[in-house]
Order: structure tokens, then sequence, then C-alpha cells
């Protein structure tokens, strides 16, 4: 109880001197009674908006609060003082009102930063100390165990888990990391033990950036509500003109005064921010952030989207996705290719390595006499044999026959393909990708049913493969072998014809997300300069989360404009109701906080607006428990 007192109980005081206005106004009786209360309700529930229009008309600014201020001081002065009170308790209700809808709309904010720990495992000498997160510095290691929280970015450097990033990326279900994985602070580590490297602390953290960035993107401002705004500035003198001629037209002050009052577009002003702000908040909870309602806007007008390949299309890390043997088996194969790469740090290195380590095989041996070759590949000495791993052009013969044949089929197929040589023969070909992510043709598909005129990639990589996985995605056109500033320039080039959406990931996309009219990054983990450059950021691995995006720009757009056109109807009504004797000033600025309450009981159903997920999870819950009952 002390809590709601204490939160609501300025508007719970003045809710009851409305209320003991009407009663004294009904009876018609007790003058002096009726003159205190009603007085009172006038100063208490309108002394902001005196205090406003003070301000405004200091600095020459004529606002709502101005017309309300002078509507009040003429009632007053006419002795309508009912009309008065009523006036200024009804504003106040729907700034109230206001206020309350948008800190609802936070919550995603709030949760956010819910989510920091306070503490830290700390392992220093084989010591584990529990610190403050405030002593963490970068190269810290720190021990997480199941069910604790990450205390802050980093890098995995020891365990294997699976952590639950819901809040963070929006994924539902728990993700697996290994060694050398990027770890975002404040997720849960929900099975499993990590050490883990600090790579991250204080402000710069991944949790930090996006809670600035929501801050941020709440305050900023889109075309259409800054037009508004500029609207509100011309149309309120107007209106002051306005009822100074239907005075002098009528000599009713009355009438002009009302018309005063009810004219206050309150609905109109807020129509576009608190629908930028609601979205904004879905998307938040989904791991989607807009920059601000200027991003939701350009998102919404996109007609054509241009796609990064490496670490965008596919995962940007090379994966064995193909193996041929000839002589050996697969397992020998790969436990040799791994020996022989023992000392590298090449990716390609690292994919072989983590093939091996996949199927559990023993690498545990070291290769001898390890020589690389610059542009071929490397040899090495593996049980007294000599082996050889790399291109064709690490054989001292060219490839013959069979070999030949299986080796240009995994170059037709866009693979980066090893061969691995012992000193008499060929023993077979390792085939590696940078392999595609998941859902990303089926978003190719989902891009079409959104109404998408044309999908284009942008790579710097060869032909060969651009084509292949162009071929595989569905994707109508492909630009190969770009620079950054090719990329650049072919979005510019369209940029006549179509509203323009790129989309990427990394150092070598900020120039092509800059020139494209809505930008998109993929994956917010250690992608900071994506990040600050683009208009919206996917802070998951999940491309799919582009037609999230896409879809919740278009309903944000759709209830801005519901709302707009709503505000407006409602003025225009009222202001017609007033020339007709039919609405008086209380009755038109009920009617005009009843506006204000449905434009942001509008705007709050985008806080529960479903892309389709949940939708098909309740279906299938509802098949589920109806086959369960027939059992």
């Amino acid at each position: 109880m002390k809590n709601i007192l204490k939160k609501h109980g300025y508007i719970i005081f003045i809710s009851s001197l409305f209320i003991l206005s009407m009663i004294f106004n009904e009876l018609n009786q007790s003058r002096l009674v009726s003159f205190i209360i009603m007085t009172l309700l006038t100063i208490f529930a309108g002394f902001h908006i005196f205090k406003k229009a003070f301000m405004d008309l200091k600095y020459k600014i004529i606002g709502i609060d101005l017309l309300v201020t002078i509507a009040v001081i003429a009632a007053y002065m006419i002795g309508d003082l009912f009309e008065a009170a009523a006036v200024t308790y009804l504003f106040t209700l729907g700034h109230y009102l206001e206020k309350m809808s948008l800190e609802k709309t936070r919550s995603s904010l709030k949760a956010m930063m819910d989510l920091k720990p306070l503490q830290a495992r700390l392992i220093t000498l084989d010591k584990e100390d529990m610190v403050s997160l405030d002593s963490l510095k970068v190269g810290d290691i720190l021990l997480v165990k199941v069910g604790e929280k990450i205390p802050t970015d980093g890098i995995i450097i020891e365990g294997n888990v699976f952590i639950d990033e819901q809040m963070m990326t929006g994924e539902s279900m728990p993700v697996e990391k290994d060694i050398s994985d990027a770890i975002i602070g404040s997720t849960v580590v929900t099975s499993g033990y990590l050490k883990m490297r600090v790579t991250k602390v204080g402000e710069d953290t991944t949790l930090s950036r996006m809670i600035h960035m929501v801050e941020e993107a709440q305050d900023s401002k889109a075309k259409t509500q800054k037009f508004m705004e500029v609207f509100s500035k011309y149309y309120t003198p107007l209106i002051v003109i306005f009822s100074i001629f239907i005075f002098i037209m009528t000599k009713d002050i009355r009438l002009s005064i009302t018309m005063l009052v009810i004219a206050c577009p309150g609905a109109l002003v807020i129509a576009t921010p608190v629908s930028f702000v609601a979205g904004i908040g879905n998307a938040a909870k989904k791991g989607i952030l807009f920059k601000g309602g200027d991003s939701i806007e350009k998102l919404s007008k996109g007609e054509i989207v241009f796609f990064d390949k490496t670490g965008t299309l596919t995962k940007g890390k090379p994966e064995v996705v193909e193996i041929k043997t000839f002589h050996i088996s697969e397992e020998e194969l790969i436990k040799i290719a791994s020996i022989g790469e023992a000392y590298s740090e090449h990716p390609i290195a690292h994919a072989i390595i983590q093939e091996a380590m996949k199927n559990h095989v023993d690498i545990k041996d070291k290769p001898k006499n390890y020589q690389s070759i610059k542009g071929k590949g490397i040899k090495f000495s593996y049980q007294d044999k000599i082996y050889s791993l790399g291109n064709e052009r690490i054989l001292e013969n060219p490839l013959m026959g069979e070999y030949q044949m299986a080796y240009h089929k995994f170059l037709n197929v866009g693979y980066t393909t090893l061969l691995l040589a012992n000193e008499n023969q060929v023993l077979g070909l390792i085939g590696i990708a940078d392999t595609l992510r998941p859902k990303t043709e089926l978003l190719m598909k989902d891009l079409k049913s959104l109404g998408i005129k044309k999908t284009v990639m942008l790579t710097g990589d060869q032909e060969i493969v651009a084509h292949q996985i162009a071929n595989q995605l569905g994707i109508d056109d492909v630009n190969a072998n770009l620079y950054p500033e090719d990329k650049a320039q072919i979005i510019k080039s369209y940029q006549d014809e179509y509203h323009t959406i790129f989309v990427g990931d990394g150092i070598n996309d900020a120039l092509a997300l800059s020139y494209a009219d809505a930008s998109v990054a993929v994956g917010g983990i250690g992608k900071d300069l994506a990040m600050e450059t683009a208009d919206v950021v996917l802070m998951s691995e999940d491309i799919g989360k582009l037609k999230d995006a896409i879809k919740i720009s278009r309903k944000v757009k759709i209830n801005m404009i519901q709302n707009i056109i709503f505000a407006l109807s409602v003025v225009f009504f009222l202001m017609i109701g007033v020339l007709l004797n039919q609405v008086t000033m209380s009755l038109g600025m009920l009617v005009h906080e009843g506006s204000v309450l449905i434009v942001i009981i509008n705007a709050i159903r985008l806080l529960r607006f479903d892309i389709g997920g949940n939708h098909v999870k309740r279906l299938r819950t509802k098949q589920l428990h109806q086959e369960s009952s027939h059992l």
C-alpha cells in the first residue's frame, strides 16, 4: 500500500479533488467550498502545466501547455471554475497515462540492466577470489560454474558449456560454446563450467553497449516525428489566431475558449514517439536493436537487400565439409593431416584440427621436419614417413586420372581443397568451405514473401564460390572479387531506383553499411565497428532475424499512421462539434484524453506483437495437448 501511495499518490490526490469538484458542481451548493476545492484542483493539477507554459513563453515557444493555461485563465474570468479545474485535471491525467505507458515500453531496458551480475570468481595462482565487477581488468582469468551469470565479455580457455543467451540475443534455446568461442557477459551457464579470459570490461561490454544504444534509440527522432513537431509548432499559433477570429465574429468568449482547448493536438503529439518507443522495446526483447525511430522508418521502406557473404550469409569459420580417400581410412587421413597442421595458426589448419576433435581422433603426436612452403602447403614427417599437404602444386608430379578428376570436382563446387600425399601416392582430399548460416535459405524466401524486389550478394571472394552459394540460396544477383569501396559504389548505383538495405558483419563492411539507405549488422559479439555504423543490430548469429526486424519496422510504421489519422480525426470532429455548440470544454477535454489513451493502448499493442514463432509454438502445444487427451 505504501509503495502504491508513494508512486501514485499525486494522481490519487488530484483525482479525489476532481471527484469532489464534480459532486459540488452537481449539488450547486456551498459556493465557498466549491470555489476552494476547484481552485485547489486547478492549482495542484495545473502547476506543471502553468510552469511549462511560462518557460515556453520565455523562449518564445507557443505550445499546448500555453493553450491550456490561456483557457484556464479565461474560464476563471468568466466564472466557469469547474471547466478550468476539469481541463487541468484531464490534461494532467493524460500526461500521467502517457508517462506510465512509456515506462512500460522501457521494461526491456530495465530487464537488461537487471541482468548485470554483481561479482566475479577471479583465479589467481590457483586461488579463487570473489571480486566486484569494477575491479576486473582485460586479461583476467575467471571461473564460471553452472547456473551462474558470466560476469563480463570474454573468450573461453577451458570447458564446454551450454549458455542461455535469450535476454541478449532473443535465442530461446541454450547455445553450445567451446574453447576459443566468444561469450557475452550477463548470459547464464546452464550446463558445464568454464574458464574465461576477460576481453572487455565496464562500458565496453556488449550489455553496456546494448543499454546505451537502446537509451539513445528511445531519444532518437524519425523524420515523421520531426515533421509532427514542426507541424505542432505552427499549428498552435494558428489555433490561437483562429480562436480570436471566432470571438471577433461571434462575440462568444466561451465558444472561442472552448475552441482553444478542443483544438489541442495532444494525441497527435505523442502519436509517433509512443509507437517508435514501443517498437524499439519489442525488438530489444527479441535481440534486435534499432538505433531509433529513423532506423525503423528506413528499414520499413526497404526494397532491395544487399548481403555481404563471409560472416553474414556464411559463418565466417572454415569447416571440413567433404573428404575423399584413396588408400587409407577417413580417420587416418584426418589424423595425419591434423598432426601436420599442429603448429599452424591458419584458419584452414584450425578447421582440420576441429574435424579431428569432433570425431575423437587421437592427435597427441607432433610432426617432425615441419616445412611451410608459401603458396603450396606444408611438408612434414610422421612415423618415419614424409607427407605433403596442400594444393596440387605441393606435388612433384602433376595429378593424373581419378586423382585429377576428384580434385577438380572439389574445386568446381567451391571448396578450398587440400591434397594429402606420401612419397609414393595421393592418399586423399579434404574439402573445406565456409558453411552457410542456418536459416539463410529460408530467409531468402521470406524476403520475397515480404515484397523485397531483389537480393544481391556483394563479396570479395572468388566468382566460382560466390555463384555456388548464390545459386544454393536463390539470390538474384552476384558481384564477386570486390573491395570495400566497390561494394559502396554498387549500392550507390541502385539508389535512384530502389530504397536499399545492406546486411554485413565486419570492419570491411563499414563503408557499405554507411552508404545504404538502411543498414543491418549481424552478430553483436566482437563486431564493434559494424554495430556503431549500422542502423539496426541483430545481436545473435541468427540472420533469420532480419525478416523479424523488417516485419517489426513495418508494423510500427502502420501503427504510427493509424495513430496520426485517429488523432487528426478526433480534433477535426471535436472542432465541428464546438462550432455547432454540441461540445463543451470539459467534454471535449475528456474526449481528448480518451483519444490520448487510445493512441497509447494502440502503441502498447506493439509490445505484444508476435512475429510468428510463438504462434507456431502455441499451435503445436495445443495440438500435443489434444493428442494426449485422446490417448
